[in-house]
């Protein structure tokens, strides 16, 4: 399993950008689909966006589709999440996980769908 780190979270005024940066380290990281999940306080975790291996392909929830997008590097072992148009809505703590082996469409993923995540990073965004 690969060990992941992200980085890149803070406070942010509605309407601003943000990149997350996720590093993975301990894996084959091009083995692995990658996907990013977010939780605020006393909701569930979330789906938000996930990429392909190879990152050909990349999927995204409804509520972040347009202003999200998702990408990796596999020489940099390293997958992105650029927040663009953010609104207070989008405020949780973001977690980086992977998924070893393929990725295919689905309408949403679930947390037991990847098996190595990160530790998180807290995105806040002010009105």
């Amino acid at each position: 399993q690969v060990q992941l780190v992200e980085s890149g979270g803070g406070l942010v005024q509605a309407g601003g950008s943000l990149r997350l940066s996720c590093a993975a380290s301990g894996g084959t990281f091009s083995s692995n689909a990658m996907g990013w999940f977010r939780q605020a306080p006393g909701k569930e975790r979330e789906f938000v966006a996930a990429i392909t291996r190879s990152g050909g392909s990349a999927y995204y929830a409804d509520s972040v589709k347009g202003r999200f997008i998702i990408s990796r590097d596999n020489a940099k072992n390293t997958v992105y999440l650029q927040l663009n148009s953010l609104e207070p809505e989008d405020s949780a703590v973001y977690y980086c996980a992977a998924r070893a082996g393929p990725l295919y469409y689905r309408s949403t993923y679930h947390a037991g769908d990847f098996g190595s995540w990160g530790q998180g990073t807290q995105v806040t965004v002010s009105s």
